[in-house]
């Protein structure tokens, strides 16, 4: 028989939350109590409000870090996209690629053209609508890639970074052909890329078209290579068109009057 005062019952189930770490319980224990009393629900429905409750939060904690674990620079939503001002090619493929059905055919997509369309907001729109559906994302740029495949291979850990690598249902690798690289860095990226090829979708942004590519791999035969893997059945989307930036630049200095 339960003797203790409402209050030190209060302590207890706070503490019993803590322990048991269920941290909706111990929010909305006592509100849901009161409503249940005042609409005279059974403790059962009680019960099922309360746990209710207590899955929705585990989910959004969830979604909140597979956001957090992609290590996205910033958060840019597709909602965001001003589409009007986006490349043509790109306004006619966006529809199709916010389906996100390019992730579960593990298809790539190649966001090619000038600096400034609107590559990089899209790439990590489409990165943080597929963490909300539940995939497993990874943004980086290509530089730092190649720095951190380097380092794993003189540490001898280069498996298991590449073991990781493959396990992320979409990579995002922003930047490439901004910095060219030595034949080593080429090798190792060429590698990686080759093993999630036709299994992992892989999102590239560019601003180089594909006959320039050699000017990063230095190596004809890598770069046709990486280029066929690479686009085989992949979702080319031609991103070169006004500057995206200078057109907001232009509105922030009319609306500041500069």
């Amino acid at each position: 028989m339960i003797t203790k005062d409402k209050k030190e019952l209060t302590e207890k189930i706070i503490e019993f939350t803590k322990t048991l770490h269920l941290p909706a319980f111990r929010k909305y224990f006592e509100s849901e109590a009161k409503e249940a009393l005042s609409k005279d629900l059974s403790f059962e429905e009680y019960l099922y409000c309360l746990l209710e409750k207590e899955c929705d939060m585990r989910y959004d904690n969830m979604l909140k870090k597979r956001v957090r674990m992609a290590e996205f620079p910033y958060k840019k939503y597709l909602e965001e996209l001003i589409v009007e001002d986006l490349p043509e090619d790109a306004r006619k493929k966006l529809k199709l690629l916010k389906t996100l059905d390019f992730v579960k055919e593990g298809q790539n997509v190649i966001l090619a053209g000038n600096p400034g369309t609107g590559k990089t907001h899209m790439a990590i729109g489409l990165g943080i609508k597929a963490c909300l559906e539940g995939y497993k994302v990874w943004f980086t740029t290509v530089p730092l890639f190649i720095t951190m495949l380097k380092e794993a291979k003189s540490q001898k850990t280069l498996r298991n970074f590449e073991n990781r690598f493959l396990k992320y249902d979409l990579v995002i690798l922003d930047e490439l052909g901004y910095i060219s690289f030595d034949k080593e860095g080429a090798e190792l990226l060429f590698t990686n890329l080759s093993l999630r090829a036709g299994r992992k979708s892989t999102i590239i942004t560019t601003n180089l078209s594909f006959e320039r590519w050699d000017e990063v791999f230095q190596d004809p035969i890598m770069t046709a290579a990486m280029t066929d893997r690479l686009t085989h059945k992949s979702y080319m989307v031609n991103m070169n068109g006004n500057s995206y930036r200078l057109k907001e630049t232009v509105k922030w200095m009319e609306e500041n009057n500069l």
